[in-house]
């Protein structure tokens, strides 16, 4: 892990634990090496961040090509592994970039509902990322984040405080997608992070009752 990308991670890592009341469950999940897609809800500008805060590797994040147009914030992203891509179109620059970076053994983070959620609940998944890891041949790794909606909902122009937390499904094997049309592939991925955030939903209610908390 290069000492910018270290330093980085370190000071939003306390600002998570400290002012979001932050927790991760799951890390076990992810694949500490080789390439792999990381396919997360969106419920927030903090998401990119979140998303990635407690695993033990450097991460690469598809970011929209908007964010690129100031040169100082550029600057920043690009040397926290951030490449661009053109929402609402089929990006062949983006995509080319995501099959090198995952060849090239990268997590690469992504957002396929393709913008923030407009009520907390998790939307259509676009197709084309889920595709590319199939290409690649890379596991996907669900993903949930729950709580930035609340700290963060579009409309809002500040973040309010808020306990935020994230928990990482088991892969799904790419070897396991082999014979599936493309529909039934996302279809399944979107089922495992729907999956997910039920599942946590439930140990949150539990806790709030009093009963004793299953690990997600």
């Amino acid at each position: 892990m290069r000492p910018f990308y270290r330093v980085c991670r370190l000071l939003c890592q306390a600002f998570f634990l400290s002012v979001c009341r932050g927790r991760a469950f799951g890390v076990r999940n992810v694949p500490t090496r080789g390439g792999v897609l990381l396919v997360c809800n969106h419920q927030s500008f903090f998401d990119p961040v979140l998303a990635t805060l407690a695993l033990p590797r450097e991460c690469a994040y598809m970011a929209r090509d908007s964010l690129f147009r100031t040169r100082v914030f550029r600057a920043l992203i690009e040397a926290l592994n951030a490449f661009p891509i053109k929402r609402g179109t089929a990006d062949l620059g983006a995509i080319r970039e995501t099959l090198r970076r995952l060849k090239a053994g990268a997590l690469i983070t992504a957002f396929p509902e393709g913008t923030r959620t407009q009520d907390g609940s998790i939307g259509p998944l676009l197709p084309g990322i889920i595709l590319v890891a199939r290409r690649a041949n890379v596991p996907i790794v669900p993903a949930v984040i729950l709580g930035a909606y609340e700290a963060w909902p579009r409309g809002r122009r500040f973040p309010r405080l808020g306990r935020i937390r994230v928990a990482y499904g088991r892969p799904i094997d790419p070897q396991g997608l082999r014979g599936q049309s493309d529909e039934a592939c996302v279809a399944l991925v979107r089922a495992q992070i729907v999956a997910l955030k039920e599942r946590f939903d439930v140990h949150e209610n539990q806790k709030a009752g009093g009963a004793s908390p299953t690990n997600p």
